[in-house]
């Protein structure tokens, strides 16, 4: 798979998770945090074993994780299940707006994290990128931000720890199976979800009925087929490329929440989608150029 191919495929993995806000949103009135975060991840494992079992039996592998793939996978795990975790506490009490915007945060700290972690240093297109994708996202927003509240301090964590997720599963991946790692990722995420949950909200039966249609849809499309198309696209493309393409996701459900929801997209939100449609432009077709120049 060439870049622009691992790249179409994070675009589509914006589009599903743009799709997936409203029931992220909605499931709140039945469920709590946690326990939503444990069982959705449950789902995605559950949704995703039988390919990461012929995945296995495909390359002649046992289909058990070794032990250093483990802690590995548990850590990849540890941190999806906190960063989703703490940005459904944080959609408890702000607003959609502010939410769309910070957590489009980890649009800039994904290299940031990388410069941290790894001290790898991205493109430099990359910097002018971001800050083009995060002012886009706040024109989609709505161009405004309401007085920060707690809520919004919890989004701004998730997006700090999303931005460490991107650059440790870019890192892991090169050297695993993609649907051994989503489907073990999910695994430990729905592990510690459905284990911390009765510590510290109430859980039962009646509320996963409840959420039923939530869980679904976050668990086996935006989290079993998205989670799993970022595993495969990050193989063949940098932690910095994946956050911005990945930024889609807020242009996308604009667009959703147009079609389906009758909602309006102001001259400001236009503005905003083209300038992360321009910020993805970029991270593809500059360094394509610049390598051209050089073999020129």
């Amino acid at each position: 798979m060439n870049r622009a191919s691992a790249n179409l495929l994070l675009l589509i993995t914006g589009a599903i998770w743009g799709g997936g806000f409203v029931a992220q949103a909605t499931a709140m009135s039945a469920i709590g945090p946690v326990f939503f975060t444990g069982i959705r991840f449950l789902a995605a494992a559950l949704a995703l074993l039988p390919f990461a079992v012929w995945e296995a039996r495909r390359a002649g592998r046992p289909f058990v994780p070794a032990p250093g793939e483990w802690m590995r996978f548990a850590l990849l795990g540890t941190l999806l299940f906190s960063s989703l975790a703490v940005q459904q506490v944080g959609l408890l009490t702000t607003t959609v707006t502010n939410a769309g915007f910070l957590t489009g945060l980890y649009v800039v700290l994904t290299p940031l994290a990388g410069i941290a972690f790894f001290r790898h240093w991205p493109h430099r297109v990359i910097w002018p990128a971001s800050l083009m994708a995060l002012a886009g996202i706040f024109l989609l927003s709505g161009g405004t931000l309401a007085r920060l509240v707690v809520g919004d301090w919890w989004i701004i964590l998730c997006a700090a720890l999303w931005a460490c997720h991107v650059q440790f599963l870019g890192r892991f991946v090169a050297d695993a199976r993609p649907l051994q790692l989503a489907f073990s990722q999910f695994l430990v995420a729905g592990v510690i979800g459905t284990v911390l949950a009765p510590f510290v909200e109430p859980v039962g039966l009646s509320m996963v009925t409840a959420a039923a249609g939530e869980i679904l849809f976050a668990g086996v499309l935006s989290g079993g087929l998205a989670f799993t198309l970022q595993a495969v696209a990050q193989r063949h493309t940098t932690a910095p490329q994946a956050a911005i393409f990945m930024s889609s996701e807020a242009l996308f459900a604009a667009l959703f929440g147009f079609l389906l929801l009758g909602e309006r997209i102001p001259p400001i939100g236009l503005v905003g989608c083209a300038l992360i449609f321009t910020a993805m432009l970029a991270v593809e077709l500059v360094p394509m150029l610049a390598t051209r120049q050089r073999a020129n």
